[in-house]
Protein backbone atom coordinates (compact mmCIF):
# COMPACT_ATOMS: atom_id res chain seq x y z
CA UNK A 1 0.00 0.00 0.00
CA UNK A 2 1.51 3.22 -1.15
CA UNK A 3 1.55 6.44 1.20
CA UNK A 4 1.73 9.64 0.81
CA UNK A 5 2.09 13.14 3.02
CA UNK A 6 1.09 16.40 1.33
CA UNK A 7 0.77 19.84 2.35
CA UNK A 8 -1.75 21.84 1.79
CA UNK A 9 -3.85 25.08 3.94
CA UNK A 10 -0.85 25.02 6.09
CA UNK A 11 -1.11 21.85 7.32
CA UNK A 12 0.09 18.54 6.47
CA UNK A 13 -1.81 14.99 5.77
CA UNK A 14 -1.23 11.28 5.20
CA UNK A 15 -3.50 10.24 2.28
CA UNK A 16 -3.65 7.04 0.63
CA UNK A 17 -5.32 6.37 -3.08
CA UNK A 18 -9.19 6.18 -2.41
CA UNK A 19 -9.33 8.29 0.23
CA UNK A 20 -11.42 11.20 0.96
CA UNK A 21 -10.49 13.92 3.51
CA UNK A 22 -11.64 17.94 4.35
CA UNK A 23 -8.98 20.02 3.99
CA UNK A 24 -9.13 23.82 4.06
CA UNK A 25 -11.23 25.66 1.71
CA UNK A 26 -10.09 25.96 -1.98
CA UNK A 27 -11.46 28.15 -4.46
CA UNK A 28 -12.10 25.68 -7.54
CA UNK A 29 -15.48 24.06 -8.92
CA UNK A 30 -16.74 20.77 -7.74
CA UNK A 31 -15.02 17.50 -10.01
CA UNK A 32 -11.83 19.78 -10.41
CA UNK A 33 -8.57 18.01 -10.37
CA UNK A 34 -6.16 19.52 -7.81
CA UNK A 35 -1.70 18.51 -7.35
CA UNK A 36 -0.78 19.00 -3.98
CA UNK A 37 2.70 19.38 -2.95
CA UNK A 38 4.16 16.05 -2.22
CA UNK A 39 6.40 15.78 1.31
CA UNK A 40 6.79 12.22 1.01
CA UNK A 41 6.03 8.69 -0.52
CA UNK A 42 6.61 5.55 1.10
CA UNK A 43 5.47 1.78 -0.05
CA UNK A 44 6.81 -1.11 2.00
CA UNK A 45 10.59 -0.41 2.10
CA UNK A 46 11.12 2.19 -0.29
CA UNK A 47 10.71 5.74 1.08
CA UNK A 48 11.08 8.81 -0.63
CA UNK A 49 11.53 12.23 1.04
CA UNK A 50 11.79 15.89 0.03
CA UNK A 51 14.13 18.16 0.14
CA UNK A 52 11.53 20.18 1.08
CA UNK A 53 9.30 18.77 -1.96
CA UNK A 54 9.09 15.85 -4.01
CA UNK A 55 6.76 17.89 -6.63
CA UNK A 56 3.66 17.87 -7.66
CA UNK A 57 2.93 13.64 -7.81
CA UNK A 58 -0.46 13.45 -5.97
CA UNK A 59 -3.48 14.38 -7.58
CA UNK A 60 -7.25 14.68 -5.83
CA UNK A 61 -10.91 15.75 -7.12
CA UNK A 62 -13.07 17.89 -5.37
CA UNK A 63 -16.31 16.17 -4.31
CA UNK A 64 -17.63 18.84 -2.13
CA UNK A 65 -17.88 22.17 -1.00
CA UNK A 66 -19.33 23.12 2.16
CA UNK A 67 -19.02 24.84 4.99
CA UNK A 68 -18.77 22.98 9.31
CA UNK A 69 -20.79 22.79 12.05
CA UNK A 70 -21.62 25.65 13.91
CA UNK A 71 -19.50 26.89 16.80
CA UNK A 72 -20.35 29.53 19.23
CA UNK A 73 -17.93 31.86 20.61
CA UNK A 74 -18.53 33.65 23.72
CA UNK A 75 -16.85 36.70 25.19
CA UNK A 76 -17.93 37.50 28.79
CA UNK A 77 -16.68 40.05 31.14
CA UNK A 78 -17.62 40.07 34.80
CA UNK A 79 -19.12 42.99 36.94
CA UNK A 80 -19.27 45.47 33.57
CA UNK A 81 -22.63 44.06 31.43
CA UNK A 82 -20.70 43.04 28.46
CA UNK A 83 -21.54 39.62 27.00
CA UNK A 84 -21.29 38.11 23.37
CA UNK A 85 -21.97 35.52 21.52
CA UNK A 86 -20.95 34.98 18.19
CA UNK A 87 -21.09 32.02 15.98
CA UNK A 88 -18.73 30.18 13.41
CA UNK A 89 -18.52 27.57 10.24
CA UNK A 90 -15.40 27.09 9.41
CA UNK A 91 -15.57 26.48 5.10
CA UNK A 92 -13.97 23.38 4.13
CA UNK A 93 -13.77 21.22 0.25
CA UNK A 94 -13.74 17.73 0.46
CA UNK A 95 -11.43 16.06 -1.46
CA UNK A 96 -10.93 12.25 -3.07
CA UNK A 97 -7.64 11.50 -3.50
CA UNK A 98 -7.27 10.01 -7.23
CA UNK A 99 -3.58 9.07 -7.84
CA UNK A 100 -0.68 8.99 -5.77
Amino acid sequence: MKIAVIKTGGKQYKVSQGQTLKIEKIDAQVGAILKFQTLLTAEQENIQIGKPTLGDIVEGKIVEQGRGKKISVVKFKNKTRYKKNVGHRQPFTKVEIVSL
